[in-house]
């Protein structure tokens, strides 16, 4: 662990195996939360 002096905002390293994810949030912080529902709610329009 690096920093552990700052706590919860310390720096951990870890190693995972077979655990499937979404990132919900890019790196420009665009939220699929967002997005999503609203891509969906067009897509949804255009077949009504």
């Amino acid at each position: 662990m690096g920093f552990e002096d700052l706590g919860m905002e310390a720096i951990y390293e870890f190693e995972v195996e077979d655990m499937p994810v979404t990132v919900a949030v890019d790196s420009l912080g665009t939220s699929v939360h967002q997005t999503g529902p609203a891509k969906w709610k067009e897509i949804i329009a255009q077949t009504a």
